[in-house]
C-alpha cells in the first residue's frame, strides 16, 4: 500500500489528535462522540501509514457511526464550529475547493466518503483487490477532508 500522500502531514496530525482529545472534555454528548470519532479516524490513518497497513484494513477501522447518530438526533454540526472555512483554515492547497463550506457540509462529505468506501469493499467481495475505483485517491481525499475539519475546528479565528 502506498500512502506517500500522508507523509508530510503526519507530524501536524499528531498535534491535531492531541487537540481533539482536549475537545472531548465537553458536556455535549453528540459533540464529544464526534470529536472522539474524528480523532480515532485520524489515528487510524496515522497508524495505518506507520504500519503500512492495507487499505482494506484501514477502511474496516474507519467509522461514521457518531455522524449517523448525530443525524438521527437532528444535531446541528455547526455547533462544533461556527462560520465557514477560510484561507487561514486551509493548510493543504488541495483543500482550497472547500473554501466557504461550513462544518455541516464538510462532515456530510466525510460521512458520504466513508460510506462509499465501505460499500465499494462490500460490492467487491469484501476486498479492494480488484476494484476499478481509484482507492488511493479516494482515501487521500477523505484523509485531507478530516484533517481540514480538525484544522477548521482548532482555528480560533
Amino acid at each position: 500500500m502506498n500512502m506517500e500522500w500522508i507523509k508530510l502531514s503526519i507530524s501536524p496530525v499528531k498535534e491535531l489528535i492531541t487537540f481533539l482529545h482536549t475537545k472531548t472534555k465537553t458536556n455535549d454528548v453528540a459533540k464529544r462522540q464526534l470529536f472522539i470519532q474524528l480523532r480515532d479516524n485520524l489515528n487510524v490513518f496515522s497508524n495505518g501509514f506507520l504500519n503500512e497497513s492495507p487499505y482494506d484494513n484501514i477502511i474496516d477501522l474507519l467509522s461514521n457511526s457518531a455522524i449517523q447518530q448525530a443525524v438521527k438526533e437532528n444535531f446541528s454540526f455547526n455547533k462544533m464550529k461556527t462560520g465557514v472555512i477560510e484561507d487561514s483554515h486551509i493548510k493543504d492547497e488541495r483543500n482550497n475547493k472547500y473554501k466557504g463550506w461550513n462544518c455541516e457540509k464538510l462532515i456530510d462529505k466525510i460521512d458520504e466518503k466513508i460510506t462509499e468506501l465501505k460499500n465499494i469493499k462490500k460490492l467487491n467481495n469484501w476486498s479492494l483487490a480488484n476494484t476499478k475505483n481509484n482507492i488511493p485517491l479516494m482515501m487521500s481525499n477523505l484523509y485531507f477532508r478530516m484533517k481540514l475539519l480538525a484544522d477548521f475546528i482548532r482555528n480560533t479565528k
